[in-house]
């Protein structure tokens, strides 16, 4: 997936109607050697360059003239991916052979990998960022072993209040508790640490995760957070021995026959190489040293210094910022590269520290073997930790923090709402698909099923909703209790159709077919749209409707325009696909006028499907596509970064890898971890020792 800034850019360019047919290769052509230079000569710079015409700021005329278009791999990849997805040509031109297009978008990909390889190939490091507020919480806790939370967390979701999550058995219980604080009653929140508040939450980019490192500066005023954040930590009645798992080890007083000196290096020496990420340099140990054996000589006993230096620590720019050192500050650039990538996959998975163990093995340089790395890959899969991943990145991925402000209209969704003061069934919708994608990281399944499975979760109440036997009590708002259970309706099952996505994509009154329709374009297969154009007129409000139209027939007016055409010609065939689900996400044959639901449509211009079920069926023939673009996500995800053209051809052979894996989830892990652009520089190293 091209970065964000990259589809602004080019979106002029890609989606006008009228624009010249972009790549229409005639039969002797195809028969030919492929030319960019005879293919823009004859399609392109007519409007693209040619007599001062420039359409979508574009021009393409040099590109004609000698220069190379592999020297602009950013344009290569946009036009690699519309050509690919058959967002080209607009719809009133003849459409690309299928064959013709194969051999277009192979020949693009050879550009690409050409312009992106050899002597062009470099490491794209992530922006130096802070932790987010999620991550911090969890290195602090990791840090210090505490039996308590931090501060709270609304960003999770999802709580467990049943121990259900066990991913070392491989296997969901059919049954389990959860709650949910940011759209439930807070009743049951888990033990914190008394007196310690949180900084602000940290939200997700617009298609992206609030891991993105351009999102994570830190300001003088949140510095200013973080000194009376780390205060607010060892000074809380909290911190004790009942609560702090490494009392012993880091804050209890020694035994008279101790060396004092030896204990406290031994102490700073651990702490320092946990929090930091690294072993300690010994000019910043010193520092440390010295501060602490100071304090002592003033009387100060050595468990009351270690908390002085935690204080420290916690708010140290080692400790709140990730980046990576690759050959800096160290004789070791191996050892420093296999340490970045023990940060970036503990931040990956766990969403905090790398352990002792990953630690070690990054220290002797072979984290990066592919067998050791795989080995460690595992071990973390099965780590009870593995629920920060759920708990950061299905809910980003699916933008579920949309369904918070999704308020349905009270009046005519009155049974969506329950209890004073107002709660809703949003709340039982959101755990559905969390669940679902649980289920298939810890059993392993095939990644496929996010998109349709014959299982699901469900409550009490959204079985009610959905019109089934509730067998049981509805429940909530504090806790609510879900079960496995068969789907024997292939309109639901999956992500797709879940009542939560319908419902967070649709406006209190009706649905937004095009919104529906960007979240199918931006989460399944990582290819967002660009923003609306400027000044595009909304729809009629529903007291202004031709009471006898369809929504379909409403969005005419806006599919003639020329700069709103391109867009609905790529998203109205995924809106519409799924029409049939009502704002709340229920099942509908017609509209309120008694005119019949149309949810045809034609996937890519390739596969035409007539309901939600065959349009299920067109994106599993999609397959690989899908898997691109949740690969793509992960990557992002634990990259901290944008995707940019080098990228994609590290997502092709992740798909590849996957594919001979039977798509399960965990193979999608081990392909992304294992990928040029996360292992970085160390990749390299690798080659060198598994030959």
């Amino acid at each position: 997936m091209v970065s964000n800034r990259y589809i602004k850019k080019y979106s002029i360019f890609l989606f006008p109607i009228g624009v010249v047919y972009f790549f229409l290769i005639q039969s002797v052509l195809a028969k030919k050697e492929f030319s960019i230079e005879d293919t823009f000569k004859a399609h392109c710079v007519e409007c693209h360059g040619a007599k001062g015409k420039v359409k979508g700021e574009v021009n393409l005329l040099s590109f004609t003239q000698g220069k190379d278009i592999k020297s602009d791999p950013e344009l290569l990849q946009t036009v690699l991916e519309v050509i690919d997805f058959g967002e080209m040509p607009p719809e009133e031109n003849q459409p690309i052979d299928k064959t013709e297009r194969k051999m277009i978008v192979s020949e693009l990909k050879k550009l690409l990998e050409e312009s992106v390889s050899g002597a062009n190939e470099e490491w794209v490091n992530a922006p130096i960022r802070r932790m987010t507020r999620f991550q911090y919480a969890n290195a602090v806790k990791d840090l210090l072993d505490l039996k308590v939370e931090v501060f709270p967390l609304p960003e999770k979701m999802m709580r467990d209040r049943t121990g259900y999550f066990k991913p070392a058995t491989g296997k969901m219980p059919a049954k389990m508790t959860v709650s949910s604080r940011p759209l439930g009653k807070s009743g049951l929140i888990e033990p914190r640490m008394d007196g310690v508040a949180p900084f602000p939450q940290d939200l997700r980019a617009e298609h992206g995760y609030d891991t993105q490192g351009d999102h994570l500066s830190l300001s003088p005023l949140l510095m200013e957070d973080f000194f009376r954040l780390s205060r607010s930590i060892v000074k809380s009645p909290s911190f004790n021995q009942r609560n702090v798992g490494s009392w012993t080890k880091y804050f209890g007083e020694p035994k008279p026959e101790v060396k004092q000196m030896a204990e406290l290096k031994t102490r700073l020496s651990s702490l320092l190489t946990l929090a930091f990420r690294r072993p300690i340099q010994d000019k910043t140990f010193q520092k440390y040293f010295s501060y602490a054996k100071q304090q002592i000589d003033q009387g100060l006993g050595i468990g009351d210094v270690m908390k002085e230096v935690l204080s420290a620590v916690l708010a140290s720019p080692r400790f709140l910022y990730l980046y990576d050192q690759g050959g800096k500050e160290s004789t070791k650039p191996e050892s420093n590269q296999n340490l970045d990538l023990a940060s970036r996959l503990s931040f990956f998975l766990w969403g905090s520290l790398p352990d002792e163990e990953l630690l070690q093995l990054a220290e002797q340089g072979i984290l990066v073997e592919d067998e050791r790395l795989s080995q460690q890959v595992d071990r973390m899969l099965a780590n009870d930790k593995l629920k920060r991943f759920c708990d950061s990145f299905p809910t980003q991925w699916l933008q579920l923090d949309r369904i918070i402000s999704a308020v349905p209209d009270e009046k005519k969704y009155r049974d969506f709402y329950y209890g004073p003061p107002l709660y809703r069934t949003t709340m039982d919708m959101m755990m559905e698909p969390l669940l679902l994608f649980e289920t298939v990281l810890i059993e392993d399944r095939s990644v496929l099923e996010l998109i349709d499975s014959n299982y699901t979760f469900r409550s009490a109440r959204l079985r009610k909703w959905y019109g089934e036997d509730p067998k049981g009590k509805l429940g909530g708002p504090v806790s609510i209790p879900f079960a496995r259970q068969l789907v024997e309706d292939r309109r639901h099952g999956g992500l797709i159709t879940n009542g939560a996505v319908m419902t967070m994509t649709s406006g209190p009154l009706e649905t937004k077919p095009i919104t529906r329709g960007a979240w199918i374009a931006g989460v399944i297969f990582n290819s967002p749209p660009p923003p609306p154009p400027a000044e595009v007129p909304p729809l009629p409000e529903e007291k202004e409707l031709d009471e006898s139209l369809t929504l379909r027939e409403r969005f005419a007016d806006h599919r003639e325009r020329a700069d709103c055409a391109g867009c609905h010609e790529k998203l109205d065939p995924l809106g519409f696909a799924l029409e049939n689900f009502d704002p709340v996400g229920r099942w509908r044959k017609k509209y309120h006028n008694g005119r019949e639901v149309d949810a045809s449509g034609t996937l890519f211009r390739t596969h035409k499907f007539s309901n939600v079920i065959e349009f299920k069926d067109a994106i599993l023939k999609e397959k690989s596509r899908f898997v691109r673009g949740l690969a793509g996500h992960l990557l992002a995800f634990g990259l901290g970064r944008e995707l940019n053209p080098s990228d994609s051809l590290a997502l092709d052979e992740i798909v590849e890898k996957v594919e001979v894996e039977n798509y399960s989830m965990k193979s999608l892990i081990h392909a992304v971890v294992q990928s040029k652009p996360f292992r970085g520089p160390s990749g390299k190293l690798a080659l060198h020792k598994t030959k």
